[in-house]
C-alpha cells in the first residue's frame, strides 16, 4: 500500500525519471528509515542509483551515536554515504537564526551541494503527511497567506522531492517493521518547549479525539487545494508583474499607481514579486510591510529591512541609496563659548540680552528663548527614538519622529537636526520652532539667541 502510494504521488509530481540518482536526506529515525526501505524497493523497478547523506548537528547527546547508525545502515546496504558535522548552536548565534531555522540552512546547504558531487542528483527527504498536518497548524497561527497555508511542497526548485507527502507517519512505522529494519529514535521530538511538538503531541490527538479522527487527512486534502490555487495566482501575479514591475537599467522600480488598480489580493502578490526581485528572498517580510507599501504616499519612505529604503516618485517605488550611519553625539555646554560640533560640522553660539523690540524668527539658523525660564548647561545631542515636545502653537507635544515625518524631512537629514535641551525639555530643535514653554511672551524681559552656522 505504501510502496503504491509514493509512485502516485511520484508520477503525479513527476519527481522522479528512470535511472535517476537520488540522494536520500537520512537520519536513521523512523521517517528517513521508512524511506531508504521504499527506495530500495523502486531501485530494483527503476534501476535508481541510491547514496545517502547525513548532516550532524551536534545538538543533542546522541548525535554522534546516530551517525554510527547511519554509518552501518550504509554498509549493510552497500550505499554510498556523504556525512558532514557543524556547529549549528554557533552558526545561529552568528547569523541571529533560531536553532530550527540555522540547522535546516546548514543541512540544505550540505545536501545541495553533496547532490552536484553525484552528479546533479534528486535530493529526497522523508516528510510525511503528518508533518504537513503539523506546518499546516504552525502556519495558521501565524496568520500565514495562502502560500504559507500551502505548508509542505512536493517539489522544491526541481531538485527537492517530498514523495512520502501522502503517507500517514503509522503506515511507515508498519511497512519499517515489516522489513525488519531498525532506527534511531530522537529524545528531542518529546521536548514540548518546540512548537511543533506540542502540536504533535497535543494538538492534533486532541483534535482526533474530540473533534474530527481523520484530521490528518482532512488537511492533507486541504493542502492539496491550497497548493493548486496557490500555483494559478502565481501564474497571474508573474503576468501582472511583467507589466508593473519595471526593469531600468539595473534599477527595479514598481508602477504602485498600476498596481493600485489591481485587486488587493493580486495587488499583494504583485508587490512581494517585487520585493523577491529586489532582495532576492521573502525571509522577514511581512503582510504589514506590503501593506506599506500599497499605502505609500507620494514623496514618503519605507524601510522595508534595516538596510532596504524604498521611496515613492511619480507614483514609482524604488530602492533608494544606501543611508549614511546614523550620527551620534551629546555634548554637555554652557554657553559661555561657542560649540563645534565635528559630527555635523556646525558652529552653534550663545547670546544672552534683554528683550529686542523686534526679531526675525528663522528656524533654520536661529532660536530665541526665553532666558529665566532656561536651565544651563544644555544638552545638544542627536535626535533619539521617544522625543517628544510641543512645537510653539501646537496644542500639545508630539513626537519628534512623527513631526519630521508630516514636514517630510528625508531620514539621512534627521539626524543632522540637533536637539537642544534645558534639563530634561526640549527647548528648540534646529529648523522647527522652539518649545512652546520656552517662547518669548510679553512678560519676557531676558532672552538667549541661539544661532546655528556652518563652520568654516
Amino acid at each position: 500500500m505504501i510502496l503504491e502510494t509514493v509512485k502516485e504521488t511520484i508520477t503525479r509530481h513527476d519527481l522522479l525519471k528512470k535511472k535517476d540518482n537520488v540522494l536520500l536526506a537520512f537520519s536513521g529515525g523512523l521517517d528517513s528509515s521508512g524511506m531508504l526501505a521504499v527506495f530500495l524497493e523502486l531501485r530494483k523497478e527503476w534501476l535508481l542509483d541510491l547514496f545517502l547523506g547525513h548532516f550532524n548537528h551536534r545538538l543533542r547527546p546522541n548525535a554522534n551515536q546516530d551517525e554510527q547508525f547511519v554509518r552501518k545502515v550504509a554498509r549493510e546496504h552497500s550505499l554510498p554515504l556523504f556525512v558532514a558535522s557543524e556547529d549549528v548552536r554557533s552558526f545561529a548565534k552568528q547569523n541571529r537564526m533560531n536553532l530550527e531555522e540555522a540547522g535546516r540552512k546548514l543541512r540544505y546547504d550540505f545536501l545541495s551541494k553533496t547532490a552536484q558531487k553525484v552528479g546533479g542528483a534528486k535530493i529526497a527527504t522523508g516528510h510525511t503527511l503528518n508533518d504537513q498536518a503539523e506546518t499546516f497548524f504552525l502556519r495558521l497561527m501565524r496568520g500565514s497567506g495562502l502560500r504559507g497555508l500551502g505548508s509542505i511542497y512536493p517539489v522544491v526548485e526541481g531538485q527537492i522531492i517530498r514523495p512520502f507527502l501522502a503517507v500517514e507517519r503509522k503506515d511507515i512505522a508498519e511497512f519499517v517493521q515489516k522489513k525488519g529494519m531498525t532506527f534511531r529514535n530522537d529524545e528531542s521530538n518529546l521536548d514540548r518547549n518546540f512548537a511543533r511538538n506540542k502540536v504533535r503531541l497535543d494538538l492534533i490527538p486532541f483534535i482526533q479525539e474530540h473533534f474530527e479522527p481523520k484530521i490528518v487527512q482532512r488537511i492533507g486534502k486541504t493542502v492539496t487545494i491550497l497548493q493548486e490555487e496557490e500555483d494559478l495566482l502565481k501564474k497571474l501575479s508573474k503576468h501582472e508583474a511583467k507589466k508593473t514591475v519595471l526593469h531600468d537599467n539595473e534599477e527595479v522600480r514598481l508602477d504602485l499607481e498600476a498596481v493600485n488598480t489591481l485587486s488587493r489580493g493580486l495587488a499583494r502578490r504583485v508587490v512581494r514579486e517585487f520585493i523577491q526581485k529586489l532582495k532576492g528572498d521573502l525571509r522577514e517580510i511581512s503582510f504589514e510591510d506590503v501593506e506599506s507599501i500599497l499605502n505609500l504616499e507620494e514623496g514618503k519612505s519605507h524601510s522595508l529591512t534595516k538596510t532596504l529604503l524604498l521611496k515613492r516618485e511619480d507614483g514609482q517605488v524604488f530602492l533608494r541609496p544606501e543611508l549614511p550611519d546614523k550620527i551620534t553625539y551629546a555634548y554637555a555646554w554652557d554657553g559661555s563659548s561657542p560649540l563645534v560640533l565635528e559630527e555635523l560640522n556646525l558652529v552653534i553660539e550663545a547670546e544672552k540680552k534683554k528683550r529686542p523690540r523686534s526679531f526675525v524668527f528663522d528656524d533654520d539658523a536661529k532660536a530665541y528663548l526665553d532666558r529665566e525660564n532656561i536651565q544651563f548647561p544644555l544638552k545638544v545631542r542627536n535626535r533619539r527614538e521617544g522625543d517628544r515636545y510641543q512645537p510653539l502653537g501646537a496644542p500639545g507635544h508630539k513626537k519628534l519622529k512623527e513631526i519630521m515625518r508630516a514636514k517630510s524631512i528625508p531620514l539621512e537629514e534627521r539626524e543632522k537636526k540637533p536637539v537642544f535641551i534645558s534639563g530634561d525639555e526640549i527647548i528648540w530643535v534646529l529648523g522647527f520652532p522652539v518649545a512652546e514653554k520656552f517662547r518669548i511672551c510679553e512678560k519676557t524681559k531676558k532672552v538667549v539667541v541661539l544661532t546655528v552656522t556652518p563652520r568654516d
